[in-house]
């Protein structure tokens, strides 16, 4: 009697459909960046309501402070480590989950934070709160939906879906920066001050169960074998790959602090250095950013076509040789940080739209998600988050003219380890 051959195992991402996959990850990540830039675009309203200078308690600037750098040099690291763990150990979809759970819980936590003339103490230790908890689930969320972008692409289509990670960012950055503009260009003083500062995060908790409600109905994208073995450690990707675990360190070093020169420090930087008017960098930083978001989805496709190497030292030396000259050619005209910013986004491209299928492409499938999440987070808070606060140092010590060398250098390190990277974007990726 003839045996029939089992069938074989079919990986969750193909029965899921490709519009609503990628709609599943890049909802969360467009939410979780609204939410971040709405506070720092609202950030002097929130801080005249919540941590008063006169408040006379000197815990207040304490707190101010902590809120500050608490989210971006500590939490975000914990965040990819605890939500890459549910990730591999529960499933994409479960940490997709628990993430916009916790940014529509963290945005309305911030909507509804008392005023200190209101609730005295308690308002700042309120914001906080919403402030790590809004940390947790930006380092969270890249680590999975990083891992689920990329499971669920197709055959020759990973750096396509990869590239929807930062789509998703910029739309979500683009939103927070129309809508607090339309607010302080359409509210008075007082109505800003009183409650209209409250409007960008209630939207965010609303786009947050929006998000939800898209993410219940995704595919799971760990194989049958993945689910059904055995649960991985929390810190077993650090343990069992720590060459691995270096290399996202290396190959996220130099992109993170050219992503957040380019797309958040750059207009303070033309600010502080040329007299250029504050209206005009941000309107060229907006143009730029919008420019940035169209060029995503080319960057993955080329990446997909001729590999992934040729675009990261496209990246990383473009960088390392033109940073200087760019920043240099700042000269305080709209023109001139226009195409600056262009160029600059250009060349960044060729590292964003790929850096989530490079990432996961690094790991095996059963630590992938918390193998990405705590060193991409941890590079990030060391290089990426400190840029501004890098710049503006050297400013203070009038030595503006050393920054552009920072990012290049940097830079350069990266593109020494993009050189020794393998190829992977033909290889089949481990389910």
């Amino acid at each position: 009697m003839t045996k029939t051959a089992p069938a074989p195992t079919i990986a969750p991402a193909a029965a899921g459909h490709p519009v609503r996959q990628l709609l599943a990850a890049s909802v969360g990540n467009a939410v979780e960046w609204f939410d971040w830039y709405a506070y720092t675009f609202l950030a002097a309203y929130i801080a005249d309501q919540v941590f008063p200078r006169s408040s006379g308690n000197s815990l207040v600037p304490l707190l101010s402070t902590f809120a500050v750098f608490a989210v971006g040099f500590f939490m975000r690291p914990v965040g990819g480590l605890l939500m890459g763990a549910v990730a591999d150990r529960h499933g994409r979809r479960a940490a997709l989950t628990v993430t916009i759970l916790l940014m529509g819980g963290s945005s309305l936590l911030v909507g509804l934070t008392p005023t200190y003339a209101a609730a005295g103490i308690l308002a700042p230790v309120v914001l906080v709160l919403a402030r790590l908890l809004q940390g947790l689930s930006v380092g969270g969320e890249f680590a999975a939906s990083t891992t689920f972008l990329v499971e669920s692409a197709g055959p020759g289509r990973r750096g396509l879906f990869s590239s929807f990670q930062y789509v998703s960012t910029s739309i979500g950055q683009l939103a927070a920066s129309g809508i607090a503009a339309l607010l302080v260009g359409g509210l008075a003083e007082g109505q800003m001050n009183g409650w209209g500062w409250r409007v960008p995060f209630v939207i965010g908790a609303l786009l947050g169960l929006v998000g939800f409600w898209i993410r219940r109905s995704a595919h799971e994208t760990r194989s049958a074998e993945q689910q059904q073995g055995e649960r991985p450690g929390l810190f077993d990707a650090l343990r069992h790959h720590p060459r691995e675990s270096l290399l996202i360190c290396g190959i996220t070093a130099g992109g993170t602090l050219a992503y957040y020169t380019w797309t958040s420090y750059l207009p303070t930087y033309a600010e502080l250095n040329t007299d250029i008017d504050k209206a005009e960098a941000l309107l060229a930083g907006t143009l730029s950013l919008a420019f940035f978001t169209l060029l995503q989805p080319l960057g993955g496709l080329l990446s997909d076509r001729f590999g992934r190497k040729p675009s990261l030292l496209f990246f990383g030396v473009g960088f390392a040789v033109l940073s200087v000259p760019l920043l240099r050619a700042v000269d305080g005209s709209f023109l001139s940080l226009l195409l600056v910013s262009c160029a600059g986004m250009l060349l960044l491209t060729g590292f964003t739209s790929i850096s989530a299928a490079v990432n996961a492409e690094v790991f095996p499938a059963r630590v992938r998600a918390a193998g990405i999440g705590f060193p991409y987070s941890l590079t990030v808070a060391v290089f990426g988050g400190t840029a501004p606060y890098v710049g503006t140092l050297l400013k203070d010590l009038d030595r503006p003219g050393l920054f552009p060398w920072y990012v290049a250098v940097l830079c350069l390190v990266s593109s020494a380890v993009y050189l020794r990277l393998p190829e992977s974007a033909h290889k089949e990726l481990e389910r």
